[in-house]
C-alpha cells in the first residue's frame, strides 16, 4: 500500500511525484525509499544499477515494498545502447537492424521479448523506442539507433516496436520529439539546431511520433534541441509551442510527456537543471528525466524546491503541476493493469538473433572462403557517444574466439592506428571491425593502410554503413549489439 509521509503537503506531493530521478548502486538507498514514502512516483535506472536479472528483480521488489505503484523506467533500447545487458552486449540488435531487414511482424516480435524480459524484472517503463529519422548521416548521437534514413519506414518500425513493447505491459517512450535526427551536435554536449522549415518537420521528422500516437503510445521524450521554424527561442523540452500547441494540440497526444536527462549541457550548461525544470513543466513537461550523471538525494530536494518555488511565486501555474502529476499517476495505472499484458505470448529468447542474422549484407569481391584458423581480430575503435557509453563490449573478437579458439584481439584509434595493427597482427588474417568508418577520417585512413598490406582483410561494420564496402569480405552488421556480433562471426567462420 502506498503511503505518505506525514506533513507532506499537496504541493510538494505533485513536485516530487513530477520527477524521474536516478541513483547509485545496485540496491535503494534509504534517501531514495524516503523520498518514495514523500511522494516521489518515479526512478530511473541504469546500467550502474544493473548486475544481474535476478539482482534488478530484487531491486524493483524493494522500490514496491516503498510505493507500490511506483514507475520504474529504463534506457533499453536494445543494440548499442543497453542498460539491462551494459556488462555483455544486447540480446537484441538495435533499431537500424531492424529497419535494415524491414520486417515490422519482427519488430513488434522483438520488442515484446525485450518488454517480456523487462517486464520480468520489474521494469514497467522504457525510454524507447527511438522514433529520430536519421537523416544526417554525420549524425553523433543517433546512428544506429535510428530505423533509418527512410521516413516512411522509420514510422512503421517505430509504431510496431511500441505494439510489441506495451504488449508486454511495458510502457513506451517515444523519443526525441520532434525529431533529433537531423543534427551534427550532440545534446549531451552542447545544443544542436534543426534548420528546416515546416513542411520538412511536417513530413519527415513529425511522421514517425504521428504514428507512435496511433498505436497508442503512452509516453513520448522530448529532445533538447532548438528548431527555429517552431520556436526561435527556446528548445523543444522548454517550448510551449512544441509540447503543448504541437505535440498537444495538433497532433492530439494526451500521454505522459517525459523530458530529456536535464543535466545534459544542452539544458543544464544555458538554463540550469532547476530553472530547466521550471520551465519544462510550465511548458508543458509531465515529468522531468534526470540522474544520468547527477544522481542523489540533493538533486532531487533541488529541483522539489524549484517547482514548489516556482508555484507559490506564480511562475508556475499549480493546475498545471497538479495535472503532471495525474499523468504519472494515470501511467503508473496503466502499467498496473492486467489487461494491458500479453500473458499468451510465448517468450522467444532467440528472436533476437534470428533478427540480427537476417539484418547482415555481405560484399564481396570473388567467393569468400570462411575461415578455419583463428584470426587477429583489429578493433579501430572511436570514442563512444555519451548515449551508449563506453562499458559495453561490442566487436566479434569474443564470439569468433568462441568459434575460432585462439583468436587474438586488440584495440586501435588515432593515426598510427593502421601500421600499429599491422604490427600486433603479425602473419595472421585479419578481421579489421570498424563502427561509422564514413564519419572518422582516421579509421577510413587505417583501412586504407590494412587493406593496401593485406588485402585479404575482412571488414566489419557495426555503425551506419555509408562508406564504400571493401575488403576481400565487407559485413555490415547495422550495429553493435552483441548479438550482432554473432551474427558477422558465424559468417567468418562458416558456422
Amino acid at each position: 500500500m502506498t503511503t505518505f509521509a506525514s506533513g507532506t503537503d499537496t504541493l510538494t506531493r505533485d513536485a516530487l511525484t513530477v520527477l524521474q530521478p536516478g541513483f547509485t548502486g545496485t540496491t535503494a538507498p534509504d534517501w531514495l525509499l524516503r523520498r518514495l514514502g514523500e511522494g516521489l512516483a518515479s526512478v530511473g535506472l541504469f546500467g550502474r544499477n544493473i548486475a544481474s536479472p535476478d539482482q534488478l528483480a530484487a531491486l524493483t521488489a524493494q522500490l514496491r515494498a516503498e510505493r507500490d505503484d511506483v514507475l520504474v523506467a529504463i534506457d533499453e533500447e536494445g543494440g548499442d545502447v543497453t542498460r539491462l545487458e551494459v556488462r555483455n552486449g544486447s540480446s537484441f540488435p538495435g533499431n537500424n537492424a531492424l529497419g535494415a531487414v524491414d520486417d515490422v511482424e519482427l519488430t513488434t516480435e522483438v520488442a515484446a521479448e525485450l518488454g517480456r524480459r523487462l517486464a520480468a524484472c520489474g521494469v514497467n517503463l522504457n525510454w524507447a523506442p527511438s522514433a529520430d529519422v536519421n537523416s544526417n548521416p554525420s549524425n553523433p548521437v543517433i546512428g544506429v539507433r535510428s530505423f533509418g534514413a527512410d521516413t516512411e519506414l522509420v514510422a512503421r518500425h517505430t509504431a510496431a516496436y511500441v505494439t510489441g513493447l506495451q504488449s508486454a505491459g511495458v510502457a513506451a517512450c517515444t523519443k526525441h520529439f520532434p525529431g533529433h535526427g537531423d543534427t551534427a551536435v550532440d545534446s549531451h554536449h552542447a545544443l544542436p539546431r534543426i534548420d528546416v522549415d515546416t513542411s520538412v518537420l511536417q513530413s519527415r521528422e513529425l511522421a514517425p511520433f504521428r504514428a507512435a500516437i496511433a498505436a497508442g503510445t503512452r509516453a513520448v521524450m522530448s529532445a533538447h534541441i532548438l528548431i527555429p521554424a517552431l520556436d526561435p527561442d527556446q528548445p523543444a523540452t522548454l517550448s510551449p509551442r512544441v509540447l503543448t500547441e504541437l505535440l498537444r494540440g495538433e497532433l492530439g497526444y494526451d500521454g505522459l510527456i517525459v523530458t530529456d536527462g536535464m543535466e545534459m549541457q544542452a539544458i543544464a550548461g544555458t538554463y540550469g537543471i532547476e530553472r530547466g525544470s521550471v520551465l519544462a513543466v510550465a511548458a508543458g513537461a509531465d515529468a522531468i528525466c534526470v540522474g544520468g550523471g547527477l544522481a542523489d538525494d540533493d538533486t532531487v530536494r533541488r529541483l522539489r524546491d524549484a517547482l514548489v518555488s516556482a508555484v507559490r511565486t506564480g511562475e508556475l501555474p499549480e493546475e498545471r503541476l497538479a495535472e503532471a502529476a495525474e499523468r504519472v499517476r494515470a501511467l503508473a495505472r496503466w502499467t498496473a493493469a492486467p489487461q494491458a499484458t500479453d500473458t499468451e505470448r510465448t517468450p522467444d529468447t532467440e528472436v533476437g538473433l534470428r533478427a540480427a542474422r537476417r539484418a547482415l549484407r555481405t560484399t564481396a569481391a570473388e567467393p569468400f572462403t570462411p575461415l578455419t584458423e583463428p584470426p587477429y581480430v583489429a578493433a579501430l575503435t572511436p570514442v563512444a557517444n555519451f548515449a551508449v557509453g563506453d562499458e559495453t563490449p561490442w566487436g566479434v573478437a569474443a564470439e569468433l574466439f568462441r568459434l575460432l579458439p585462439g583468436t587474438e584481439t586488440g584495440s586501435f584509434a588515432g593515426e598510427d592506428a593502421g601500421r600499429t595493427a599491422l604490427a600486433a597482427a603479425g602473419p595472421r588474417r585479419i578481421v579489421a571491425v570498424v563502427r561509422d568508418e564514413h564519419r572518422h577520417p582516421w579509421m577510413a585512413s587505417a583501412l586504407d593502410t590494412l587493406l593496401s598490406a593485406r588485402p585479404d582483410t575482412i571488414v566489419v561494420e557495426m555503425g551506419l554503413p555509408q562508406a564504400t564496402p571493401r575488403g576481400a569480405l565487407h559485413i555490415a552488421t547495422h550495429g553493435a549489439a552483441r548479438v550482432c556480433g554473432r551474427a558477422a562471426a558465424e559468417v567468418i567462420a562458416g558456422a
